[in-house]
Order: structure tokens, then sequence, then C-alpha cells
């Protein structure tokens, strides 16, 4: 009889796995993965991020150089300190971030002579807790946190010199220590980018044990009898006798708006013990990702299952804080002030809005909510939608596609904040540019206005690219006018430019090429080439950037042979084509090494492709790649993505697509089917309902839907309609080693395309 993991979510007192209790979901959940990365190939760019779901702090352990955007690689060996960190990607770097680090012996300031070996064989990472021997100091390190505040379980050998150093880092920080209450306060300016000038992260640290010595730093040097200091780069030194075994115990707290606000977080963890704040840790994790319950006998598919679910629920981060009075507030990212609400950030809509959010629409609704607030705030504090944000408006990537994210969660019936101020901000954002920052509003809007694209020549880089997410977003507008109830007159322009995309489709070449402002296309033209017309990719992966009208896009190369055709090509042509186009960059080298042609899921825009042989009758040919990425690029390991994981996109990725399904048209209201991976897993809605997915005959090889019933009815369409799921659903898969031909070929069978909207209308 087989093993059957049933993975149960249930609140029970917390005992380590290893007591032999029943695993849980965040027992299979591993911050490792996706560690082992650097800036020539990434793995997934991620470091352990030890924290709270949508935590306003994260912790992780330093093996990063101060300022580094790697902060945690699998393959160093030596720890430098414990950072609290706001980091979303080593590209966009850290803000806020300050250290603590233990020791004994001469105290040691310098980040590099404090640094310890350790060894993977005496770490543990949890979402929840991390652990780790310091081999240097013979300190064992434990963290367990709160949404924003921390408690660290420092366990000392004997020794008259053990120490602790707070690094407040440079780029300006401030430090306090007040002696007779165990207590240090400071704060850190460190950023990146995108903060207002008046930035602070305030902290505050409350020791468990009174201080035998103290020692402030001034970069670098110390400070003798000072006890306050404010410089490019201040510290603090603490030290006190301990037996040995001895556990002293370090609560930390911070925050956006001031140090009594600090005092008012660390509440969080004031009177709980480090057990207890680990137990709620837990369950709270085991909440969130117990939301999908999987029975499997294949543990290490439940690691990768969960480990995704678990990186799809860490961004965007809240930042709102709770006042004195009990009040949701936040320091605003955008203008500086202390505002009513909630606010969230560290995501790049770029990449979320593909998976990620449609995640959340479907899991974590009232989340999504808040963050819906959180958006309706950015706007007012700051003109524009975020694009990218961390932690305000950022200058990366393109696209428009906050205009995703606002309709398709109010398509999905979101409610509870001002939905006609997203729709003057979208508006807003399709008709302007942000004055000092081009990744937010549309860059270019002009030229696409003017002639239906974007042309190249003008010195606006990625046209091509732009245009076609451009027309994507404007049908987004369209629909989320239309379900405001908003004039017809007023939404025909969004409509009309939903269909832009046409304007650079190449009938030579059957791909999207670049025209210049006399629409004379562009000479020299490599479809392999990762050329300035094109974000992160070429021709090959752009070309399907049609995601709200595949229909359209079929009807533009003449056939569904022939778009079936120019799918496979995309599989077929040799990785190396293309890779001397240009410079090398990290995900043209993760392409090249992943051994499936032009296919580069490492990155985004073409990560929807393999779903769209359903919109040609060829279903099937869905089902075979989706289950080979799945199978291939992605492990339960620390090198288990194929590319950066960025904030949760490319795990929900994963998260759908283990299910069986996945959003290729954020706002289309339906998922396009794939091949679910799992014998049975069960969707727990927050209304209540239940989704219930089953696939019989399931083994490694047996990746083709055979048939499909939806609620015991015989189901042929290539798409499931997200309000019959809502309203509680069992989908039952037969699995097959061959591909069922016949199935999902008719012409009612293909999802949802704009052009057979207007056409059925």
């Amino acid at each position: 009889m087989k093993n059957w993991f049933l993975i149960i979510f249930a609140f029970v007192a917390l005992l380590s796995p290893a007591s032999g209790q029943q695993r849980t979901p965040v027992d299979y959940a591993d911050p490792s993965v996706g560690t082992l990365s650097k800036y020539e190939l990434s793995h997934g760019n991620t470091y352990p991020a030890i924290a709270r779901p949508w935590g306003m702090h994260f912790w992780t352990p330093q093996t990063g150089k101060m300022g580094d955007g790697w902060i945690y690689t699998y393959t160093a060996d030596k720890i430098r300190g414990f950072k609290q960190t706001h980091q979303p990607s080593p590209w966009n770097n850290d803000y806020g971030q300050f250290a603590l680090m233990p020791g004994i012996g001469k105290a040691k300031f310098d980040e590099n002579e404090r640094a310890s070996w350790f060894s993977h064989k005496g770490e543990q990472a949890k979402p929840y807790y991390y652990s780790v021997y310091l081999a240097d100091h013979d300190v064992l390190t434990e963290i367990t946190p709160s949404s924003r505040a921390a408690i660290f379980r420092l366990t000392f050998p004997k020794s008259d010199s053990a120490f602790v150093v707070i690094d407040a880092l440079d780029k300006g920080s401030y430090v306090k220590v007040i002696p007779e209450e165990n207590k240090i306060i400071g704060y850190s300016t460190k950023n990146s980018g995108g903060a207002p000038e008046n930035f602070k992260n305030y902290f505050v640290i409350e020791f468990d044990k009174a201080f035998t010595s103290t020692m402030l730093m001034e970069n670098g040097v110390e400070r003798k009898q000072a006890l306050a200091l404010k410089a490019n780069h201040a510290g603090a030194i603490v030290g006190f006798s301990t037996k040995k075994g001895e556990q002293v115990q370090v609560k930390v707290a911070s925050s956006f708006i001031s140090h009594e606000q600090a005092a008012l977080n660390l509440q969080e963890v004031k009177n709980k013990s480090f057990d207890q704040t680990a137990e709620e840790g837990r369950d709270e994790w085991n909440k969130v990702l117990g939301r999908i319950q999987i029975e499997d006998d294949r543990p290490e598919l439940l690691r990768t299952f969960y480990s995704c679910l678990y990186r799809a629920t860490l961004f965007p981060r809240d930042i709102s804080e709770i006042d004195a009075a009990g009040n949701r507030v936040h320091y605003s990212p955008y203008n500086g002030q202390v505002l009513p609400g909630y606010m969230f950030t560290d995501t790049g809509f770029w990449d979320t809005f593909r998976s990620l959010f449609p995640l959340l629409n479907l899991l974590y609704p009232s989340m999504n909510e808040h963050m819906q607030e959180g958006l309706v705030n950015a706007y007012k504090e700051s003109g524009f939608l975020p694009e990218w944000a961390s932690p305000g408006h950022r200058a990366s990537m393109i696209g428009n596609n906050s205009a995703s994210i606002v309709a398709d969660a109010y398509l999905q019936g979101l409610k509870g904040y001002d939905a006609q101020v997203l729709w003057e901000a979208v508006q807003h954002g399709a008709n302007n540019v942000h004055p000092t920052n081009s990744s937010t509003g549309r860059a270019g809007y002009n030229w696409y206005n003017k002639l239906g694209y974007i042309p190249f020549g003008e010195d606006i880089n990625q046209n091509v690219a732009r245009t076609l997410e451009y027309a994507y977003d404007d049908w987004c507008i369209y629909q989320f006018g239309k379900a405001l109830g908003r004039p017809a007159a007023e939404l025909e322009t969004y409509k009309q430019r939903a269909f832009n995309y046409k304007n650079l489709y190449d009938p030579q070449t059957r791909l999207m090429r670049a025209k210049n402002a006399a629409g004379q296309p562009i000479t020299s033209f490599d479809p392999s080439g990762w050329t300035r017309e094109y974000t992160e990719g070429n021709a090959w992966h752009w070309s399907f950037c049609v995601f709200h009208d595949p229909q359209g896009l079929i009807d533009l190369m003449g056939s569904k042979e022939a778009f079936v055709h120019m799918l496979d090509t995309v599989f077929t042509i040799p990785s190396m084509e293309g890779m001397k186009s240009r410079s090398m960059i990290h995900e043209m080298r993760e392409m090249q090494v992943m051994n499936m042609g032009q296919y580069a899921h490492g990155n985004q825009p073409i990560q929807h492709m393999p779903f769209l042989y359903n919109y040609a009758a060829a279903p099937w040919k869905a089902q075979y790649w989706t289950r080979q990425i799945m199978d291939r690029l992605y492990s339960a390991t620390p090198d288990g993505y194929c590319g950066d994981e960025d904030n949760g996109q490319t795990s929900a990725w994963y998260v759908f697509s283990a299910l069986g399904f996945y959003p290729v048209s954020p706002g289309a209201g339906e998922y396009v089917i794939g091949s679910p991976l799992f014998n049975k897993a069960t969707v727990l809605l927050e209304n209540g309902k239940k989704i219930e997915i089953t696939a019989k005959n399931q083994t490694e090889d047996a990746v083709y839907v055979s048939s499909l019933s939806l609620n015991r009815k015989l189901y042929t369409h290539n798409f499931l309609r997200i309000k019959d799921l809502k309203a509680g659903a069992k989908l039952q898969f037969d699995m097959s080693q061959k591909p069922n031909y016949k199935r999902g070929t008719k012409k009612e069978d293909a999802p949802y395309s704009f052009s057979n909207e207007l056409l059925a209308n």
C-alpha cells in the first residue's frame, strides 16, 4: 500500500518535526531554495527570508559584504551578521537594513574580522525560524520573527568576553546605548533609491542581560565614553560574561515612522517567549500555506510545491504599522509623510501581474483587497500607480501593468477600496509618464497614442515590448471600465488600442518586428537576437505576448497550424542562437543552459507561452511542455529555479501549473488547462467553498489529459471559468501516457480571446 502524505491543515501545539508530529505544509517549505545563485547565473537569486507572510521586516543570515545585493549565497562559508532586510531582488538591492552579530573574544566590528565559519550541516532554515552554529565563536544563533519584530536566542559558551555587534551600516546611521535599560536604539538611512530624503528605519533592541561593557563605533573607529553618535557608518558593541550554555535573548523591532513607533512594534514580542513566537509563526504559515492541501506519495514534489507557495506569499510586503491609538498608519515611501491606511511595496508588476496577483485573487482575496487600498494610497501620494516599488517608485523594467493588477482584482469581485480612484489612476498612467522615472506610467505614450505603436529610432528602447504590453494594458483598462459601468464613448479608445499589437506583426517572419515612425520595418532583424527592441529577450519570446487575444494572433498567422508551428519552433531553435547578439546577461545564460531551445522560463515574457497550444486545438502539447517545465526546471534545492524567482512570480507559475491550470490573461476570468501534477489537491477558498482536483492514473509519464470532468460531468473545454471554481468545484482528470488528439479541439473549446468577444457581440 502506498504511503500517502496527507497534508492536513490543523492548528496544534508546536512540536519539532523530528518529534514524530504529522508534517504540515510549512514543514515542506525550504527558504534555501534558489540561494545557489550569483551575478552571472541565477537559480532564483533568493535569500532565506525568515519572516511572516507579507511581513514588514525579513531577517536573513548575511554572507555577502555590506551593500552587496547577494546577501546570502549557498556556496559561502562565512556569516558576517544577521540582517534585517527589505530587499526584493539583488538587482534592486536593499533599504533600511541593519545587522546583529554575536561573538566571543576581542570585540570586532569590521564585517570581515567578525565573520565566522559555518556549515549547512549546522544550519536550519524554516519560514518562521532560523538557526546556525557560528564555529569561530562557539555560538548558536536562533531567530524567530513576527511581522515587525523578532527575537534572537543566542547560546554562548563560558566567556568573560561575549559580545553582540549592532551594525547600522553606512550611508547615514545613528546609534544610542542605554545601559540602564539593556537597550540600544538607532536608525539606518541606507537605501538604493526610491526613498524620500527623510527616510529612516528606526530600531529598538532590548537584551535580557545587563551589559558589562559598551563601545560605540564611528566609521570603524571606537569612540570611547560615548553613548550616542551619528555618522556615515555608526554601530555599537555590547559585552557581557556568560556561563557555558547560557542563553541571551535579544528582542528587536523597527519602524519607518519613529523610535516611539518601533517601541510599539516591539509589543508584538515583548511579553512572549522565543518558543511562543516561533509557534505563532508556524501556525500563521500553516494557515496561509494550508489553503492548498496536497495528497501525494512524492515528498520531493511536496517540498517544491510548498517552497514555491512560501515564496509566493512573501511579497508585496505590508509596511503599515499600528499606532498608539490602534489605528493603521504608514510612512509613505512616495512623499515621506505618515498617513492613514495600508501600504504595500517591494514588487515589480512587470513580473507579478502574470500569475502572482491572480494567485492572491484566488487564495487570499482579502489580502489583495488591502493591497488595492495600498494602491489607492500610492496614487494619492505620488500621482501615479507604482510599476516597480521598492520602497517607492523605482526605475526598473517597462509596461503599465498596474492596469492588470487593478482590473483583475476588481473583475474577480474584490471590494472594500475606492475603485473609482483606481479608475482615475489607470487612465492617468496610460496617458502620462512619471516626470523623473520613465518606468512609471508609459514611456513613449505620445508615439503609441499617435501611431498605434512605439517606433524604433526615436530614443525609446524596448519599443516592441512596450507596444505589446501597452496593448494588453489597454484591454485591461477597457474591461475594468466596463465593469465599473463607464460610458462606451469613454472606453472606445482603450478598446481600439487593445489591437495595437497588430501594428508590429510582420507577416514575412510571423513575428513581432520593430517599425520606424514611417511604418518601415527594421532591416537588421535577427529573431533570436536579444536586441534593444525587446526587454530581456528576443522576438521569439515577445511575439506571443498577446495575452488577451491569442485568436487575433492566430488570425494574423493565417491558421491554427501555422500558430502551432511557430510555438513548436520556439522549443527547437538551438539555445546558442542569439548568444552573440549583445553582451551577455544572466537571462541569456539561463536560457542557453536549460536545453529547451529558445524557451526562456527563467524570465517572464514567455512563461505563459506553453499554454497557448490550447487556443489552437493542440492542448496535448500544452500538457507535455508544462509538465516538462515543472519536472526539469523546478526542485526543492538551492538551485531549484531556472532564473530569478522574482517576488513570487516564478513560484506562482509552479503553484498554478501543479494544480493543472494557469491564468494566461489576467482579467479574462479564466484559467487555461495544463497537466495537474498531484494525485489530489484541495483548494480551500475564503468563501468557505472548495476546489477538489483529482488526477487518476497519475504517473511520471502520464502527463496527458485523456478526459476531464467538472462536477461529475464530462468537460471538453481547454479552460476553466474562475467563477465556476469559486462556487465550489470537483475536477477529475484522467491522465494517460498517450495524447488524446480529439479532446479540446472544437472551436468552443478554445479559451478567451478579445477578437471572439467582439464577434460574439
